[in-house]
């Protein structure tokens, strides 16, 4: 063991170096940093001591082949994250390291992009750690809140999938690890949450589904998909609407099986997971324009929850948020801690109101936003200074008016486009004669040729055309 840091920084880095050689040339490079470097071949259990302390593995690839070594299920038991070192093309290919794979460094690594990886992966745990413990808890004042915790809480212990609708930020998936938490069964499984939307287009089956090692070019390493990840568990699958026709009717199929099989590989592996979907989008809507898949939206919304907006909350949820934000904050200042304990924090009556009255488009998450920028301010100026808040609120109307224009400008083109396309059709059935097309118009010649420029409409063109340029 190699040590060098102060005790307080407490972050340790296990290299298992395998065949590879690295736990010298790794103890070189982080030799005047704040680690203990160890080295780990051989030592399984890990000592207990590990889970207290801020831990980051350095796993080369050779580990996994010489000794069976299953990758995922070690850095789940052993809850801290891995940076893989393998000889391979230094340009990143999330087919062949998927998402718990991402930390990469090759073989020939610098002592620089060790110590970039090290850092920032001890700073992101710090992060983390320090964001579980300060989670907002649910808060509901108003009844219509009320009212959805109450169903939500019903159908917790319900091994049936659940479909939650609501606008962007509105919490879906604090909804959805409600029903996960509350489950006698799957919610001592894993909760598995998934942004259907960020999926990189034809690497659909290596996430969902895994591969094999050796699956196709450069796959050095075995992976499980998200429905192996979600086995005894819930897997949430955010914005599910924006999931391909093509790749509904995979998902489909896994649903109505409960098995999958990696890429690669002739062995179906079962699995057993709850389905938690979510989505801003009227799927209903979706499948009448054929865009969804009826059947899967009839397996997945088995049970129905529905978050409202912030705005149907009203004035006491936002406050209630907001408060609370603000007591978490600022309770944490050297100056606000009397005996030991928190004093609470005061906020004004004017701030309050404008809080209440504010209407937040981007629901809870923009009020939190809103709430972290006013406690900074409060920070730096050591009060409530009005002038500086006032001025948070006018860029939120700013940027509200914003997309409210964005929002006019997509309706002005729906009616132009409808307006175009009239005139093409007058046009049409008068056999492009522009007098009498203007005349059925009910408009003058000059008015309709200032239209048929503005549309960009040329002689000739038959009414099926129908497009502008952007």
């Amino acid at each position: 063991m190699i040590k060098n840091k102060p005790p307080q920084e407490n972050i340790d880095i296990y290299v298992w170096e395998g065949k590879s050689d690295i736990f010298d040339r790794i103890a070189r490079c982080l030799v005047s940093a704040d680690v203990d470097v160890i080295r780990a071949d051989g030592m399984e259990p890990l000592p207990e001591q590990v889970a207290q302390s801020t831990a980051i593995a350095i796993i080369s690839v050779t580990v996994i082949d010489s000794s069976g070594f299953d990758a995922q299920d070690w850095q789940r038991t052993h809850g801290m994250p891995v940076i893989w070192v393998a000889e391979a093309p230094r340009a990143y290919d999330s087919r062949v390291y998927p998402p718990e794979y991402s930390h990469i460094l090759m073989l020939d690594f610098t002592c620089a992009e060790l110590r970039r990886q090290v850092f920032a992966l001890a700073g992101e745990l710090h992060l983390h750690g320090k964001s579980a413990q300060e989670h907002d808890p649910l808060i509901a004042e108003s009844d219509v809140m009320k009212a959805l915790l109450k169903e939500a809480e019903t159908f917790a212990d319900c091994d049936s999938n659940v479909l939650i609708s609501g606008e962007t930020g509105v919490g879906k998936e604090r909804i959805a690890r409600l029903l996960h938490d509350q489950h006698s069964h799957y919610g001592k499984g894993p909760f598995v949450a998934v942004n259907c939307g960020a999926i990189p287009d034809g690497l659909f089956e290596s996430h969902f589904f895994g591969h094999a090692k050796g699956a196709f070019t450069g796959a050095m390493l075995a992976h499980k998909g998200y429905f192996e990840q979600a086995d005894g568990g819930t897997l949430f699958l955010d914005e599910i609407g924006d999931l391909p026709l093509y790749q509904q009717v995979k998902l489909l199929r896994v649903l109505e099986q409960s098995k999958v099989t990696r890429l690669g590989s002739a062995t179906e592996i079962s699995v057993d997971f709850r389905l938690v979907a979510a989505t801003n989008r009227n799927l209903r809507e979706l499948v009448r324009q054929e865009m969804f898949r009826s059947d899967l939206y009839y397996r997945m919304a088995v049970i129905e929850l529905r978050v409202p907006s912030l705005q149907e909350r009203g004035e006491t949820d936002k406050i209630a948020i907001f408060s609370h934000i603000v007591q978490r904050m600022l309770s944490h200042q050297p100056d606000n801690d009397k005996n030991g304990e928190a004093s609470p924090i005061t906020i004004p009556d004017w701030l309050i109101r404008m809080v209440a009255n504010t209407r937040f488009v981007g629901n809870v998450r923009e009020l939190r936003n809103i709430a972290e920028r006013i406690t900074i301010i409060h920070r730096q100026f050591g009060d409530w200074d009005r002038d500086a808040i006032d001025r948070v609120f006018v860029a939120l109307r700013e940027f509200r008016d914003e997309l409210q224009e964005i929002e006019n400008d997509g309706t002005r083109r729906k009616w132009d486009m409808a307006d175009r396309q009239r005139i093409i059709e007058a046009l049409d059935a008068h056999n492009w004669r522009r007098q009498d097309t203007a005349n059925h118009l009910k408009m003058s010649r000059k008015v309709l040729w200032e239209k048929m420029r503005k549309f960009q409409i040329i002689d000739g063109e038959t009414a099926a055309k129908g497009d502008i340029d952007p």
